[in-house]
């Protein structure tokens, strides 16, 4: 396995802060030519998993996400984590714990309800426990990178891409937002005139409309890649519980640590949560019984990611052009 270099980490970085950036664009801040990077974009699809997927945003979009836990015996375990992975309201569906636990988050429409847990949880002997947690807030995550992937690009580089923060105001969406959505969600990159016909809009109108998400909120743009190739080989979910007054501070704090890919407030019998990624069990035992380790947290359940199964993007799907790499017009 070829270990990433300079130009890939530069290239991930830059999508981080820009996904839809053209490949002349970013070729600029790299300082190297345009067909260099559509070359090495083209390789990190085919050998890092490399994947930009658009998103909704849960606050810009009303939408409620929540955190679900199914325990279950490892066979039956291993097929409702498939059938999890396929559904359209879920992201990042993970085996944990010995391969006996599922961790999945699940989207839903205002309104809608906890549809999930109420209807389509397999009622079989095999699922002992589920609980849901819903998400409050996110401190880290969502819209922000993982710093992982952020340490290429020089400030001056950064400044160059980078993107003005969401305004957080709520939006309301439409049908063709929805295709609009789905189409992102295959691919962050597809270009505009794909988008016109899945939506029925103009290019110029699918232009403005991705504009506005963004600068509203509503719409961020993910990067997805193999762990292991950014040196992550130890990964685990950290449930925590941490006093209300102190909450704030804490998250705040995590928020910080390069360790970390996600920071959220839930409901349920911790408060915090957190994901973190580090090179080797050893570094992560490193990390828990260190940085981690602050007087406010009051207890930490620490559960391993065996595998994960579906990340952000929808499983297995396709592309809604032929040829990815191409840059975004």
């Amino acid at each position: 396995m070829t270990a990433l270099d300079d130009l890939d980490r530069g290239l991930l970085h830059a999508l981080h802060l820009d996904a839809r950036a053209p490949f002349t664009e970013i070729a600029d801040v790299l300082g190297t030519s345009t067909q260099t990077v559509t070359r090495r974009y083209q390789r990190l699809v085919r050998d890092a998993g490399l994947r930009v997927t658009g998103l909704p945003d849960a606050a810009g979009t009303r939408q409620q996400q929540w955190i679900v836990r199914l325990t279950a015996t490892p066979g039956p375990a291993h097929d409702i984590a498939h059938a999890l992975a396929r559904r359209a309201d879920t992201a990042w569906v993970r085996l944990t714990s010995g391969g006996t636990e599922i961790v999945a988050i699940v989207r839903s429409e205002p309104g809608a309800g906890n549809s999930l847990l109420l209807r389509d949880v397999p009622r079989t002997s095999s699922v002992t426990s589920v609980s849901a947690h819903y998400m409050l807030h996110t401190y880290l995550g969502g819209p922000t990178a993982w710093r992982g992937h952020v340490d290429a690009l020089s400030l001056a580089q950064q400044q160059e891409l980078a993107r003005p923060t969401g305004s957080g105001e709520p939006v309301d969406l439409g049908d063709a937002d929805r295709a609009l959505l789905a189409a992102l969600a295959q691919d962050g990159r597809v270009g505009y005139a794909a988008l016109a016909a899945v939506t029925g809009w103009s290019a110029s109108t699918v232009a403005r409309r991705i504009e506005h998400l963004r600068t509203r909120g509503a719409l961020f743009f993910d990067v997805e890649v193999d762990d292991s190739r950014l040196g992550v080989t130890a990964s685990a979910l950290l449930w925590m519980s941490v006093p209300p007054a102190q909450l704030d501070v804490v998250a705040a704090e995590l928020a910080g640590h390069a360790e970390l890919a996600v920071v959220a407030a839930t409901t349920g019998r911790t408060n915090l949560l957190a994901n973190a990624l580090c090179a080797d069990t050893e570094a992560l035992h490193r990390y828990l019984t260190t940085r981690l380790a602050l007087p406010a947290i009051t207890h930490l359940e620490t559960t391993p990611i065996l595998r994960t199964l579906k990340a952000v993007a929808p499983a297995g799907a396709a592309s809604v052009r032929a040829g990815r790499g191409r840059p975004a017009r």
